[in-house]
């Protein structure tokens, strides 16, 4: 258990140029990581911005809000401090970045649908909840730095 814990934390390098050039996956893989650092970290930082979303507090459920100390604004600050740490953690280490990502957005989709009318919201999320779930699997596929730079068949991860 402690390994597969390891493995999910450790550092994973950016596939080889060479590697990059000629094998999709590695593509798909270093989009998706893209994508999922630069994401949450623009999102987190519009939670005190506000350039994007004027009312991020009109998307916590009440729920939500009644479980956690201070008032829905407070939340959102905090939540925009968890979505920008998040962006670094999966850059470095997009196993468990991935995963964390996965675990934010399932939050986010159960408060979007208990506020009530924001499915299409809901659906979008969770489709970046599958996009996030898909980069922890794909970096699997990919060695550990002191080994050659060669993605494992994915069957075998």
């Amino acid at each position: 258990m402690s390994s597969a814990i390891a493995a999910a934390l450790r550092p994973i390098p950016i596939p080889s140029s060479n590697v990059l050039r000629s094998d999709p996956a590695a593509q798909a893989f270093v989009l998706l990581r893209i994508a999922f650092t630069v994401a949450p970290i623009l999102f987190g930082i519009d939670k005190f911005a506000e350039v994007m979303i004027s009312d991020w507090p009109k998307y916590l459920a009440p729920e939500f809000n009644d479980l956690i100390p201070g008032n829905a604004q407070d939340a959102m600050y905090v939540v925009g401090a968890v979505e920008i740490a998040a962006g670094p953690v999966v850059a470095v280490s997009p196993r468990f970045g991935g995963l964390l990502v996965a675990g934010w957005l399932a939050g986010i989709i159960v408060s979007l649908l208990l506020v009530g009318g924001y499915a299409d919201t809901a659906l979008r999320d969770f489709g970046l909840l599958l996009g996030a779930l898909t980069l922890a699997r794909l970096a699997s596929a990919y060695p550990r730095p002191h080994t050659e730079a060669q993605p494992r068949p994915l069957d075998e991860a």
